[in-house]
């Protein structure tokens, strides 16, 4: 039984690609695992700041079920593609951009004039094709900061200009969040688990910041409530000392004794090499089938292994 809750720490960060990182937590109390998992899953997929295009204007339409001569897309899928833009904002503020694209071609994210403090993470996303080499494209779009989801009926509440096109808007910058707990053992107390969170983003910001943002929003929720009341807790065992333990779960059979000594100790019901160490040297000797010369050999192997 687990009596102390120990200090859970950040044992290990790894990156598996451009966006995404996976992030190891332990000691944790029994349970735990999945109660900081899912918490900080939640709070990533819904509560990180990021930034929307969450209303536009195009020339030539003036609703999202029109067709636009000129243009292949109809006003639907220029939608599904402006939400699929990622942006950055530096403004708490709604932002106008503006796009101008002549003659025909591919027009994309990237091709949207940006005013200082926006970038666009994902510059090749499409946003729309000209197949009329005569036709100029002008849309001006808003970007908004927010976090979680805008409704296309808070969206359209909330327009700075009315004669444009409410989206309804994802803000959240992290694109997926696994968890995985599983059981680990500090010294002997095996009771304890171990967090694997991975975590997935835009490009608009690291893995490593939504990891912390999110800590740091879960922190904040439940300071307020924990009052003055202080819990005890052990702090996370040292790399020295997760090593000194395991070395005292050695096997007796892995010590390299003399067939003599090693079944006498297992005989006696000593299987390790914590179950010798606390073993006195009269305590030793009285032990059945265990005589001095192979007194002699168990000294020599505990001095051998610094224990």
């Amino acid at each position: 039984m687990t009596k102390v809750i120990h200090e859970a720490e950040l044992a290990e960060i790894k990156d598996l690609g451009e966006n995404s990182s996976s992030f190891v937590i332990k000691p944790l109390y029994y349970g735990y695992g999945n109660t900081l998992g899912n918490s900080l899953r939640r709070v990533l997929l819904s509560s990180i700041k990021g930034a929307a295009i969450t209303a536009f204007r195009l020339e030539g339409t003036n609703h999202e079920f029109s067709a636009v001569p000129g243009i292949v897309e109809d006003t639907v899928d220029i939608i599904l593609n402006l939400k699929n833009i990622h942006l950055k904002s530096d403004s708490d503020e709604p932002v106008e951009i503006h796009l101008e694209k002549k003659g025909s071609g591919v027009v994309k994210a990237g091709d949207i004039t940006l005013p200082t403090g926006i970038e666009i993470a994902n510059p090749q996303q499409v946003i729309c094709t000209i197949d009329d080499p005569k036709f100029t494209l002008n849309m001006d779009m808003i970007v908004d900061t927010g976090r979680g989801y805008l409704s296309i009926e808070q969206s359209s509440a909330e327009r700075t200009r009315g004669d444009m096109i409410a989206i309804d808007a994802v803000f959240t910058p992290v694109l997926r969040v696994r968890y995985n707990a599983e059981n680990t053992r500090v010294g002997q107390d095996t009771n304890l688990q171990q967090l694997t969170l991975t975590i997935d983003t835009d490009g608009t910001i690291t893995p490593r910041e939504a990891f912390e943002e999110a800590a740091a929003i879960l922190v904040n929720q439940y300071k307020a409530l924990a009052g003055s009341t202080v819990v005890e807790s052990a702090p996370a065992p040292s790399a020295n000392q997760t090593e000194d333990e395991s070395g005292l779960a050695t096997p007796i059979e892995e010590l390299g004794l003399s067939a003599r000594t090693a079944n006498a100790l297992l005989n006696n019901d000593i299987r390790t090499v914590r179950d010798l160490k606390v073993l006195s040297e009269s305590d030793l000797k009285d032990l059945k089938g265990f005589g001095a010369k192979a007194l002699d050999e168990v000294r020599e192997k505990l001095t051998e292994l610094n224990v």
